[in-house]
């Protein structure tokens, strides 16, 4: 059973509802989700959050939490979390935001560093981790293991819920 099968099945059993909200996933992890069927049940929408705007507009990120902490902070992914379980009513949502490569990287956040975040009615976390630990700066190696990493981690705030 693939990560995506057990969530949805997760999510079923307990009657609970996913949002996303992806930068550099770019849509990953909602097609990873809908891949499955019976995900109409479980998926309530996915906010594919590539620019600044859309963080801010959309799922209302504070201008000063990016022009503070940057687009690439575990306190953006937090607060594009908690903007997409709001606008969706979803009981669960995960976003991602970073750096997927080959470019872009920096001392601070190189190649494959990703912040995750995870929010439910119950508050919100998030978690730093670098995807490219094989230093392939394969763009789609990262974005997979990322997203891969995310539904596992959604698994594991489920069954804390």
């Amino acid at each position: 059973m693939t990560v995506q099968e057990r969530l949805v099945k997760i999510l079923t059993e307990k009657k609970m509802k996913i949002a996303s909200a992806e930068s550099c996933t770019g849509g990953l992890i909602s097609a990873m989700i809908t891949d499955v069927s019976g995900a109409s049940e479980v998926f309530e929408c996915g906010v594919c959050s590539y620019s600044n705007e859309i963080k801010i507009s959309v799922l209302g990120v504070r201008r000063e939490t990016i022009e503070k902490y940057t687009e690439i902070s575990s306190q953006t992914a937090e607060e594009m979390a908690g903007g997409v379980l709001k606008i969706s009513g979803a009981d669960i949502a995960v976003s991602t935001t970073g750096v997927a490569g080959p470019t872009g990287g920096t001392e601070e956040n190189p190649v494959g560093t990703v912040f995750i975040g995870v929010a439910s009615k119950n508050g919100v976390v998030s978690d730093k981790k670098n995807f490219n630990e094989d230093l392939c700066n394969d763009r789609d190696k990262i974005r997979r293991r990322c997203a891969e990493y995310c539904l596992e981690k959604v698994i594991s705030f489920c069954d804390s819920e």
